[in-house]
């Protein structure tokens, strides 16, 4: 592959008012290509809402196991009589990745996946992919199958890479597990693989993130990549969930500038989202492979 195509994608919709007009600014006056939607948060409507009455942009699932605020939870969508494996004393889903792993039932958390997707497509939102809120899904080797099984089952990519590299595999070992198999799995069916996910979580100040992302996309390689950004306000509601606010509203910031935009034109890079990859897998054209 010669092409460097890039999915500019912000996750977390659905989590708060913040959030939401921070998403759909980036997809109106920016260049995020893609969002995903986290259906047991509080704001799922509001995004619902727009998603339905927009159709034209990328909207995923950011499949959600857990609930990682202090004072700003949420449950499952499913009832919690049938997913009782998924959530704390209190009937939240658990407060981290470890937790999940360490508690959650596979079957219970098919049932739960299922109930997010369900909900959304009732709602109205026309899906173009699925992820992961966290890497929660991939915590374990049965719960990476989990994942696979319902992207098949339901005809959507999956946030996936062809070949994991060394950090992947480090942080992720049940990926390589299961990876070889779940890979050829979705080229059967068509469904577009990644050949990389990268995410900036560091920077004590805007100018140094802004300054990591210029240098990632300058040295963008060819192939498929999703740069994974969260967007916000950094206003009262957002601070009071989250010390992060302030980062997302600097993403915010930087992917919705001209001079970002420009960046991308010189550097050759050809943004594309999870809806164009796959019609491209459908023909059989995935790049130039």
């Amino acid at each position: 592959m010669t092409t460097k195509y890039l999915i500019i994608h912000a996750d977390d919709a659905g989590m708060s008012d913040s959030v939401n007009r921070a998403t759909i600014e980036s997809l109106e006056k920016g260049i995020v290509t893609s969002a995903s939607i986290m259906v047991p948060c509080p704001w799922f409507s509001e995004f619902a809402d727009y998603a339905r009455t927009h159709p034209q942009y990328d909207y995923g699932i950011h499949l959600t196991l857990n609930a990682e605020w202090d004072h700003y939870r949420w449950g499952p969508v499913a009832d919690r009589g049938k997913v009782p494996s998924l959530v704390d004393e209190d009937g939240y889903l658990w407060n981290n990745v470890g937790q999940v792993a360490a508690n959650v039932k596979a079957e219970e958390v098919e049932v739960e996946l299922r109930a997010q997707i369900d909900r959304a497509n009732a709602f109205g939102v026309s899906l173009s992919h699925l992820d992961t809120h966290m890497g929660a899904l991939l915590s374990r080797p049965d719960l990476v199958e989990v994942y696979a099984r319902v992207g098949l089952d339901y005809d959507l990519p999956i946030l996936f890479v062809r070949e994991a590299d060394e950090q992947i595999a480090r942080e992720y070992p049940s990926i390589a597990e299961r990876s070889k198999a779940i890979v050829q799995a979705l080229d059967e069916q068509r469904l577009p693989v990644l050949d990389r996910v990268v995410q900036f979580y560091g920077g004590t100040s805007h100018e140094q993130r802004h300054a990591t992302y210029v240098e990632f996309l300058r040295s963008l390689n060819p192939g498929i990549t999703e740069l994974i950004i969260h967007c916000g306000y950094d206003n009262e509601e957002l601070q009071a969930i989250t010390s992060s606010s302030s980062r997302r509203d600097g993403d915010r910031r930087i992917f919705t500038a001209n001079e970002t935009a420009q960046l991308l034109k010189d550097e050759e890079i050809q943004l594309v989202s999870w809806k164009q990859l796959h019609k491209m897998a459908e023909r059989g054209s995935q790049g130039t492979r």
